[in-house]
């Protein structure tokens, strides 16, 4: 029964085996992006402290920088998480759509 059992789900492991290595790839993808945009980031200090750029420059760019890494940060949480429990998510959005600001985590009663 064993042989069988190999044979039926051997489809079915070289298909998640094919997934783990997608999921494995995009996940060094991301990293990638992270290190960049800290590299980026690292540069644009010095750039402001070397006097080649304007502080009203600096802001601009950095929030973008910023803006990108929370993205990255957050893509790359998701992902080595793949199993969570996604209520969080439809909790949020229910909270969002009865008027509570989007941060706001606090349970709504349900009817």
């Amino acid at each position: 029964m064993l042989i069988l059992d190999d044979i039926l789900l051997a489809p079915f492991r070289g298909i998640f085996w094919v997934f783990r290595k997608i999921h494995e790839a995009a996940k060094e993808e991301l990293e990638g992006q992270k290190q960049q945009i800290t590299s980026s980031l690292s540069e644009l200090y010095m750039e402001l402290d070397t006097g080649k750029i304007t502080e009203q420059e600096f802001d601009a760019r950095e929030k973008a920088l910023l803006g990108r890494l929370d993205v990255v940060t957050a893509q790359l949480r998701q992902a080595e998480s793949p199993g969570r429990d996604r209520r969080g998510a439809a909790s949020s959005n229910r909270s969002s759509r009865s008027g509570a600001p989007a941060g706001d985590q606090t349970e709504q009663p349900r009817p």
